[in-house]
């Protein structure tokens, strides 16, 4: 690396949550130097957040479009090098195709947009104009995922027969959204969120989580979504039976009226000859299970792991790494493939992708529309 790359930010300004996240994730390995923002969708708002970060008052801009606009006008060598989009859903479509198309480099957070129509728009325009385009399906980033990951790619548990993963939060048990929380307001409009409350928002991880650590492609869903809270407008708990290409079958669950629960994500795989079960609130664990063997567990900063948990370890066995690093994880990927990409090399890496994105606006729209059929199954594709 020869410089940081300039990022400017959409969203994430004052009384938000995830714009915060992502700008200590992104300052742990220093590849990055926050330039520039339009972080509220109030202008005011917004350059009074651009002058807490310390932003320049000629690249505190008070619009997203005023930052295309900004930064476009500046000599290429001083320009951002991405934007990172940290809004409420109905934002990321147009920030993210607007930036790609005048080449600059996108990092979404998820899920990527409202319809299948938007994420096909922005996979051709990405492949049209060559940027790098990320998704922050932060969970992929923990060391344990990856071994679990890579553990079921060298067949330590044989051909996979079932996978369960579930979602669990209880913070909306209420309706918080009727109370001035932030982000209760947006999660539970739809025209804000999408077509989804607690499947968007929650579950579109989960699918990724499975997709990520598996690789199996779903082929039907059957969904139950329900609406709990009296008054609330989206789904805050969601139950699926999946079928997957290759005959294994799926459970995943999502809600956030689950009293008592955290953010509480649990994998469990199981094949022919073991399974495996990692936990979100105890990420630095995998327990392994081979079939007539004594339980295995992992434990992340050892060196019995393999390749990709040791390269995504950042601290010794023993002392705890979670969210932040994750996330980081997640963004040095990225920004290897930015440099690459800047020497005209391949920039494929080991980050969630436009593509994963797309895939997973269908997820949420094919488990909408099961939901809502008589029919048993609904097909995926």
């Amino acid at each position: 690396m020869t410089r940081r790359l300039r990022y400017g930010m959409v969203g994430g300004g004052e009384g938000a949550f995830i714009g915060a996240v992502h700008r200590h994730a992104m300052a742990l390995d220093h590849r990055y130097a926050l330039e520039a923002g339009a972080l509220s969708s109030t202008p005011d708002k917004a350059r009074r957040s651009g002058a807490a970060l310390g932003l320049p008052d000629d690249r505190n801009y008070p619009t997203w479009e005023a930052m295309l606009e900004g930064e476009l006008a500046r000599p290429a060598e001083e320009r951002i090098d991405l934007v990172v989009i940290v809004t409420p859903n109905h934002v990321h479509y147009p920030v993210a195709k607007a930036f790609a198309d005048a080449g600059i480099h996108v990092v979404s957070d998820k899920p990527l947009v409202h319809t299948s129509e938007q994420a096909d728009d922005l996979v051709a325009t990405v492949a049209r104009t060559g940027v790098v385009f990320g998704v922050t399906y932060n969970y992929t980033g923990y060391p344990m995922v990856k071994e679990a990951r890579a553990l079921i790619r060298d067949g330590a548990i044989g051909a996979l027969r079932k996978v369960i993963v579930g979602y669990h939060q209880g913070w909306l048990a209420t309706k918080l959204e009727d109370e001035g929380a932030k982000q209760a307001e947006w999660r539970t409009d739809p025209a804000r969120s999408g077509a989804a409350g607690a499947i968007g928002d929650i579950g579109s991880h989960a699918e990724n989580l499975v997709a990520t650590v598996t690789g199996l492609e779903i082929e039907a869903i059957c969904a139950d979504l329900t609406t709990f809270v009296p008054g609330r407008r989206l789904d805050d708990d969601g139950n699926l039976l999946l079928r997957f290409a290759g005959g294994a079958k799926g459970v995943l669950v999502a809600s956030q009226i689950e009293i008592g629960h955290e953010n509480d994500l649990v994998l469990q795989v199981y094949g022919e000859t073991g399974a495996l079960t990692w936990r979100q609130e105890d990420p630095n664990a995998l327990w392994h299970a081979p079939l007539d063997a004594p339980v295995r567990l992992l434990r992340r900063g050892n060196g019995y792991l393999g390749a990709d948990a040791q390269r995504f370890t950042r601290l010794p066995a023993g002392h705890p790494e979670a969210f932040f690093e994750a996330f980081a994880n997640v963004y040095r990927e990225i920004a290897e493939a930015i440099e690459r990409h800047g020497r005209g090399e391949d920039p494929t890496g080991d980050y969630p992708t436009v593509t994963d994105g797309a895939r997973g606006v269908r997820f949420i729209e094919r488990t909408v529309a099961s939901a809502a059929s008589d029919q048993k199954w609904t097909p995926f594709a």
